[in-house]
């Protein structure tokens, strides 16, 4: 018989990390982090989401720490300029307008924490983006219809983000969703979770 497992916790609000980590069919609890996610002056995206991934997973671990917890951010990364989520339509046009005809890196980070054992991991599932060379026309009715304002880069590529952009390159198919699973699911085993014997 299998040992019953750790508690596993999504230290995270968003739902695509959510709907992305029920596929693995392991029960989990989601809590909020309460973390700044302010940039520090010079910042690299891709040292800005792993700092947040693991300040978010620390901090919830710190709440529970008998639990494996995961921790994610996503920046989205223009020239080494970070592009975060637009929150209204205006900035999400302005950030569309900016990546048209352009190659952007999300760097989508993933921090599992373990607070009892001292186990802490973090690592980056960076996806290359090719955007097409959009028209503003197309930018504003694909906004409307989408309004991915709580999306880094205004572009949700599981809908009709899809049909802005050129091609996609990343060896972690889900990272541009959100939560890098292959990454997921390896550090899980190392922090004590094995996904496929825990499966239900």
């Amino acid at each position: 018989m299998t040992a019953t497992p750790p508690r596993l916790i999504l230290g995270s609000t968003s739902r695509y990390r959510r709907e992305l980590l029920a596929r693995l069919r392991v029960p989990f609890d989601t809590v909020s982090p309460e973390v700044d996610e302010t940039p520090q002056p010079g910042e690299a995206p891709a040292d800005l989401a792993c700092r947040l991934a693991l300040a978010k997973a620390r901090a919830v671990a710190a709440l529970h720490p008998q639990a494996i917890v995961i921790g994610s951010d996503q920046v989205a990364d223009l020239d080494g300029q970070p592009i975060g989520k637009p929150g209204t339509h205006e900035r999400a046009i302005t950030q569309l307008q900016a990546m048209r005809g352009r190659t952007v890196v999300f760097q989508t980070a993933l921090a599992v924490v373990r607070a009892d054992t001292g186990h802490a991991e973090v690592a980056l599932a960076p996806v290359r983006v090719r955007f097409r060379a959009l028209d503003d026309a197309s930018i504003d009715h694909y906004l409307r219809l989408e309004q991915p304002y709580d999306c880094a880069g205004s572009a949700k590529c599981e809908t009709l983000g899809i049909a802005l952009l050129e091609a996609i390159d990343s060896d972690d198919p889900t990272a541009l969703i959100g939560l890098p699973l292959i990454r997921t699911t390896a550090m899980l085993r190392a922090a004590g979770l094995d996904v496929l014997q825990h499966a239900r």
